[in-house]
C-alpha cells in the first residue's frame, strides 16, 4: 500500500480581487512505506504548499491527497494519528524550558500517559544524541541541537510518516551530518519520510526517489540514477567535459553527472 497518494493536487491563493496565484497545478505522486522521498525545487515552486496539505495544515483547491488511506482534508484527525512534521527555521520549541520539559509539554498535548513519558522521553533524547543535555535550557542549544530536539518532538506520537521541510537549513556541516544520520536511522527503522531541501548533495545522499517541482508542476520524478537518464549521453558527456575544464589540475578524480547537474539542466540552467 502506498502510504501517501497524491492525485491531480491543486492549490490557488488569492493575490488580489482579480488574480489568483496557482501554487500547485495538478501534481501527482505516491510514496511507499519506509521510503525517503525528496521534493526539490526553487523557492515558490510549491514544495512547502504540498507539505502543508499533506500534514493537514492547508486545504487543497482541487484534487486529492491521501495519507494512510485517509483524506488530508475531511479526515484530518485520522491522518494526524499517523504523522508528524519538522519545519526548518520555525520556532516550535520553548527556549526557556529544558529539552526534557519541552518533550514533556508536547507529550501532554498528545495525551501520552506520564508513566510512558518517563520511558519515552529519555529514549528519544538518546535517539537524537541529546541524552546528556536533557536538563539544559533550549536557549543554550546550537541550531543543530534544536533541530534534533524538534525531530525528537516529532517522534513523540510514534508517527509512521514524518514531513521534514528544509530541516537542515542554517545548520553547520557537523549539525547537518548528524541530522542526515538521524534521518537514515529513522528510515531504517521503517519510518516514511518526505523531505524538502535546497541542499542537492543531501537529497542525493538520502532520498530513494526525488520529485523535482517547478512553478507548481512536477517536471521529473525518479531515483537519482533514473533522473540521469533524462539527459542524453551526449549532454552528460558535455557536462563532464565542462567539469574537467573547471576542475583543471586541482584534482585528478573521476567526474560524474550528479543531482545538481540534473537539477540545473531540468530547470533551464546553462
Amino acid at each position: 500500500m502506498d502510504y501517501i497518494e497524491v492525485k491531480n493536487l491543486k492549490r490557488s491563493f488569492k493575490v488580489n480581487k482579480n488574480e489568483d496565484f496557482h501554487a500547485l497545478k495538478g501534481i501527482s505522486f505516491a510514496v511507499k512505506k519506509g521510503e525517503i522521498f525528496g521534493l526539490l525545487g526553487p523557492n515558490g515552486a510549491g514544495k512547502t504548499t504540498t507539505m502543508k496539505i499533506l500534514s493537514t495544515m492547508l486545504a487543497p483547491t482541487d484534487g486529492t491527497a491521501k495519507v494512510m488511506g485517509f483524506d488530508t482534508f475531511g479526515q484530518e484527525d485520522e491522518v494526524r494519528e499517523h504523522i508528524n512534521f519538522v519545519f526548518g527555521g520555525e520556532r516550535s520549541l520553548y527556549w526557556r524550558l529544558s529539552a526534557y520539559d519541552n518533550l514533556a509539554y508536547f507529550a501532554d498535548l498528545y495525551k501520552i500517559p506520564l508513566s510512558r513519558q518517563k520511558e519515552e522521553i529519555p529514549r528519544l533524547l538518546k535517539l537524537v544524541g541529546l541524552e546528556d543535555t536533557g536538563n539544559k535550557l533550549v536557549e543554550k542549544f546550537s541550531k543543530g541541537m534544536k533541530q534534533r530536539l524538534q525531530t525528537a518532538r516529532a517522534l513523540l506520537n510514534d508517527p509512521e510518516i514524518i514531513f521534514l521541510d528544509e530541516p537542515s537549513i542554517g545548520l553547520d556541516p557537523i549539525g547537518a551530518r548528524e541530522l542526515r544520520e538521524l534521518i537514515r536511522k529513522l528510515a531504517d527503522n521503517g519510518t516514511t519520510i518526505v523531505l524538502t531541501t535546497h541542499y542537492l548533495a543531501e537529497a542525493e545522499e538520502l532520498c530513494d526517489r526525488i520529485a523535482i517541482i517547478n512553478k507548481g508542476e512536477i517536471v521529473a520524478l525518479d531515483t537519482v540514477a533514473g533522473l540521469q537518464n533524462l539527459l542524453s549521453v551526449e549532454r552528460r558527456q558535455e557536462i563532464i567535459r565542462r567539469k574537467e575544464i573547471e576542475n583543471g589540475e586541482r584534482k585528478r578524480q573521476k567526474l560524474e553527472v550528479n543531482l545538481e547537474d540534473i537539477y540545473v539542466e531540468l530547470l533551464g540552467g546553462d
